[in-house]
């Protein structure tokens, strides 16, 4: 564990503000949660969720339908993964 930095508050516009030493190694414009436990405020970066909204995708491409279970059926077969003759016909 790193050994403990002071730092002071100060006043930015409303608010009361804390530097952060750069020797933690917080890069600038990171978004972080604050939160206060039993007197101690605990701080930590906001774990970044990456969603996708895939609700407007609907009726993009309006000629693609969906595989039927008839459709994704189909023939066994033995595949020939000799290499050899890959490398030759390629």
């Amino acid at each position: 564990m790193n050994a403990p930095r002071t730092s002071r508050t100060f006043k930015s516009g409303n608010s009361v503000a804390l530097r952060l030493p750069k020797s933690l190694g917080i890069e600038a414009g990171v978004e972080m949660t604050v939160r206060e436990e039993r007197g101690r405020f605990i701080v930590e970066p906001v774990k970044a969720e990456r969603k996708i909204d895939i609700s407007g995708f609907a009726g993009k491409i309006p000629w693609l339908k969906l595989l039927t279970p008839e459709d994704r059926e189909f023939e066994e077969r033995e595949l020939d993964w000799d290499c050899k003759k890959l490398n030759r016909d390629g």
